[in-house]
């Protein structure tokens, strides 16, 4: 009786240590306020499970994609962020508007939260991406790397791109919770993406 009761608290430990997961959520531009966002077991079993849904590297990047703007929208019920708007300028003097800091740092946060429970298969999260156009303008983005097979990807699905290949997903083009918007980072360098005001 009592092995029992000793072993079931050693396969409740995991569940308990896991109960929620705290990410902190840059906004207000430049991350000059953060809010502390928490996300329950259940929500991030349930992403899980949408991510393990993928059979490939670009099937991933399209869950990534809903995925973020879910997070977004969890975000928003908890902090001032639900008041972002797509790009920088339809939410300007509104608090909890983020810019492309706020959006890079949080998103590189939010996988990098999914990253570390084992949630993605195919990608591994990279430092944020800088371009630059035109001296002053400057944006910023979460960035993926595909894994290459043997290196923690399944070899026969691991892609329809080159293994290696990085992609932005960039929630900042998009209005609060909507799909991140994900593209291969050289055309993102390039200046590829939506315009927004």
């Amino acid at each position: 009786m009592v092995v029992r009761a000793i072993f079931a608290v050693l396969l409740a430990l995991p569940i308990l240590a896991r109960a929620a997961v705290e990410v902190p959520i840059c906004y207000n531009y430049g991350c000059l306020s953060e809010a502390t966002v928490r996300y329950d077991e259940a929500t991030l079993t349930s992403i899980a499970a949408r991510l393990r849904e993928a059979r490939t590297a670009a099937q991933e990047r399209t869950a990534l994609a809903h995925v973020v703007g879910w997070l977004y929208r969890e975000a928003g019920r908890q902090s001032p962020i639900h008041a972002d708007r797509a790009g920088d300028y339809l939410d300007e003097g509104v608090y909890g508007k983020m810019d492309c800091i706020d959006h890079g740092t949080s998103t590189t946060r939010l996988l990098e939260m999914l990253e570390a429970r084992g949630a993605l298969r195919f990608h591994r999260v990279r430092p944020q991406a800088r371009r630059t156009r035109f001296v002053l303008f400057q944006h910023f983005s979460a960035v993926v790397e595909e894994r290459v097979p043997g290196d923690g990807a399944d070899a026969t699905t691991a892609g329809d791109s080159p293994s290696g290949a990085r992609f932005v997903i960039d929630s900042w083009f998009r209005e609060h919770g909507e799909p991140a918007v994900v593209l291969p980072l050289a055309d993102w360098l390039d200046g590829d993406g939506p315009n927004v005001p």
